[in-house]
């Protein structure tokens, strides 16, 4: 398991598995595709891991990948 923290815009809790759907964003005042996250859970999925996010508004974001050894 590996983390990704930032201290971004934070994700609302009803957002947080829309982000990782094909071109879907949860800010759209800010640049981006909605391909990243994505194509991320994609390959991890498919390479028998997992990926959460925890997130708080305004405060940031904690991306934890788990995947098999």
């Amino acid at each position: 398991m590996f983390e990704v923290t930032d201290n971004g815009l934070g994700i609302k809790e009803d957002q947080k598995e829309k982000i990782f759907g094909m071109f879907k964003r949860a800010h759209d005042h800010v640049e981006g595709t909605g391909v990243g996250l994505y194509l991320a859970k994609r390959m991890i999925e498919n390479a028998g891991g997992k990926i959460e996010v925890e997130s708080e508004v305004g405060k940031g974001s904690v991306f934890r990948v788990y995947i098999r050894i």
